[in-house]
């Protein structure tokens, strides 16, 4: 039997009854940042990603959410994510119907890094900052979501292994904290 069509109401609905798994440890002072998960409010709707800019230092040409660093006049997480989405892909902060977070993330970096989830209207015109993005786009949210469309591969770095997640999308290879991120989301909504 095929499972109903992921709607957005069906997807609410688990989100708000599942328990989000514990807190990741608290970070150290300044090592706070945050990322918006956005999801576009459609009858079948979709999960908006960016790829990095190619030029960037670090982690160029990756599949990401919109996301950054704290800075000291963020009044909190959720101002952060949405201060960072208005800044790299043009989305006003009053487009955005944040409707909760998952637990922090440790970045390879050392960050501790706050999915913070937000709704967004399906007609919302984007302004990629060609500084931090080069393209985004949008992946159905019930593909998202699929936890089989995802592997895992151990890295070893510095004498410690690490299990990173890895996908494929169209062109666009998701993986690492990104992936992580999804997967959290899908097991937030899975049924139990």
């Amino acid at each position: 039997m095929t499972p109903p069509a992921l709607t957005l109401d069906h997807f609410l609905s688990r989100f708000v009854l599942q328990i989000p798994v514990a807190d990741a440890p608290a970070s150290p002072p300044g090592r706070r940042a945050a990322v918006l998960v956005p999801l576009i409010e459609r009858e079948t709707p979709g999960l908006l990603l960016t790829r990095r800019a190619a030029h960037l230092r670090k982690h160029a040409g990756q599949v990401a959410f919109p996301g950054g660093m704290q800075d000291a006049t963020d009044a909190s997480l959720i101002a952060t994510a949405l201060r960072e989405a208005e800044e790299e892909v043009g989305i006003s902060a009053d487009r955005v119907r944040v409707i909760g977070s998952l637990p922090a993330v440790t970045s390879s970096t050392g960050f501790q890094v706050t999915p913070v989830i937000g709704i967004i209207p399906a007609d919302l015109p984007l302004r990629l900052n060609p500084d931090e993005v080069e393209s985004a786009f949008e992946m159905p949210l019930a593909e998202a979501l699929r936890l089989s469309r995802y592997s895992s591969l151990d890295v070893h770095r510095r004498g410690i292994t690490h299990q990173v997640w890895l996908s494929w999308y169209q062109d666009y290879f998701v993986w690492g904290m990104t992936a992580d991120i999804i997967r959290a989301l899908g097991h937030q909504i899975a049924p139990v």
